[in-house]
């Protein structure tokens, strides 16, 4: 990759992770770049029309996506690429109002397995999906993200707490509720009101009800000496989002290519935009029944022909805990891609998906490196074990490595972004997968 091109690559990275602060923000940017690049949008709800050669994309919830390419001949198999679309933080609650000391407050539930105590004094906006109902009666729902740093969850000061430093816990029922306002009376139905006047010139409407996060407004940036490194919010996942996507849109379209980004990964997956929802495989039976054998044995056989690779950020060697890796499976920055491998199966690796893996690297140039977890340690797990389990496709866990999972701001390295989509572009256009 030039230097100008890979320029140009890290800018359309940030400007992604900045435009995405929830599920739905990503969920539509992937559209519209997908749009962009000539991918044609399909609705779940309608009869489809497939083409062989051409390229489609269809949403569920709003905050899941499936794009795909089809090959010119009959569709025989799939290259798969897994990713997805949320990350912990901090959710609203239906009833978030709260006062207290002369403060509006709103309380918030955790979602997923956040790491807490960065997020305290961060300057933080606010962002989700809201549906209105129209005077006529209509309900709509409509994107929001209030970008400027509206609220601010502020630490108790030292000299309160002495014991602070020494592993103090945190309860996010009473200790998280962001401050918004001074004010013993405000409340949040009025903000709303006047936010979505500003961005959607809604102004005659009710709102009926919402899914909102507070999110960092610090946009991505580079960092180190030479900009080694990308720090951001949400690198856990959409950063795999981002190259799932531009591997696909530099796939040369001779063979079935296909990328899901799911919602709900972070609690679980289960849901019906979930990796253990029924949503790929919904979509993988209506292509089988288009452009594949259209039969249950043609459809077994075309999972059984295809391979997913699922794309989700490991774990890197922190300089300051080195104890926390098995020392010879401690994966480094910018030294390539990582395999996840876990007997217990928390991820989907086993030796013939990895092989290809390894191989494909091989091929195209790009170092590759193996992640385990300390065997006196948990293990966490992504949509690779689910999608497997649900779907039956063959598949791997690779990703980025990267340091502070799960915080308000994450760092990888810029040098694997480059590594990792120059891999799953050489994987969507490998003429055998065997």
């Amino acid at each position: 990759m030039s230097k100008a091109h890979n320029a140009d690559f890290i800018t359309r990275l940030r400007d992604f992770l900045r435009a995405s602060p929830t599920p739905w923000h990503a969920t539509r940017n992937l559209a519209e770049r997908l749009e962009c690049a000539g991918f044609k949008r399909l609705s779940e709800t309608d009869g489809w029309a497939l083409t062989p050669g051409e390229r489609y994309y269809v949403t569920r919830n709003d905050s899941s996506i499936i794009a795909f390419q089809l090959p010119r001949s009959a569709l025989a198999s799939l290259r798969m690429i897994g990713a997805h679309t949320d990350s912990p933080g901090l959710r609203l609650k239906p009833n978030a109002d709260q006062h207290a000391a002369g403060w509006l407050q709103l309380g918030v539930e955790i979602y997923g397995g956040a790491l807490l105590a960065p997020w305290f004094d961060r300057d933080l906006g606010l962002a989700g999906r809201v549906h209105v109902r129209h005077a006529d009666g209509r309900l709509e729902g409509v994107l929001l993200n209030v970008e400027q740093p509206i609220a601010t969850i502020p630490s108790l000061a030292i000299h309160l707490d002495r014991e602070a430093n020494s592993g103090r816990a945190i309860n996010p029922q009473t200790q998280m509720a962001p401050v918004l306002m001074q004010s013993a009376s405000a409340t949040l139905a009025p903000l709303l009101t006047t936010w979505l006047s500003q961005q959607h010139g809604l102004d005659q409407v009710e709102v009926v009800d919402f899914e909102l996060a507070f999110y960092d407004v610090q946009p991505p940036a580079l960092v180190g000496v030479e900009q080694e490194l990308i720090a951001s919010a949400r690198l856990d996942n959409l950063l795999s989002c981002f190259m799932g996507v531009e591997a696909l849109l530099e796939s040369d379209g001779e063979q079935g290519a296909l990328l899901v980004a799911n919602d709900h990964e972070e609690v679980g997956s289960a849901s019906a935009c979930g990796a253990q929802g029924p949503f790929l495989g919904d979509v993988l039976k209506r292509l089988n029944a288009q452009v594949g054998g259209g039969s249950d044995e043609t459809l077994i056989q075309l999972i059984q022909s295809s391979c997913m690779i699922s794309c989700d950020n490991a774990h890197a060697l922190h300089p300051n805990f080195r104890d926390k890796h098995d020392e010879h499976h401690g994966p480094a920055i910018n030294q390539g891609p990582v395999i996840k491998v876990n007997a217990n199966q928390r991820y989907a690796t086993n030796s013939a998906t990895g092989a290809l893996f390894r191989d494909i690297c091989r091929e195209v140039g790009v170092p590759v490196q193996t992640f385990v977890t300390r065997a006196d340690m948990g293990c966490g797990s992504t949509i690779g074990p689910i999608t497997a389990t649900q779907v039956g496709v063959p598949t791997l866990d690779v990703g980025v490595p990267q340091w502070a999972m799960h915080s308000i701001r994450e760092t990888a390295g810029t040098r694997d972004v480059g590594y990792l989509t120059r891999a799953l572009s050489a994987f969507l256009n490998r003429p055998a997968l065997g």
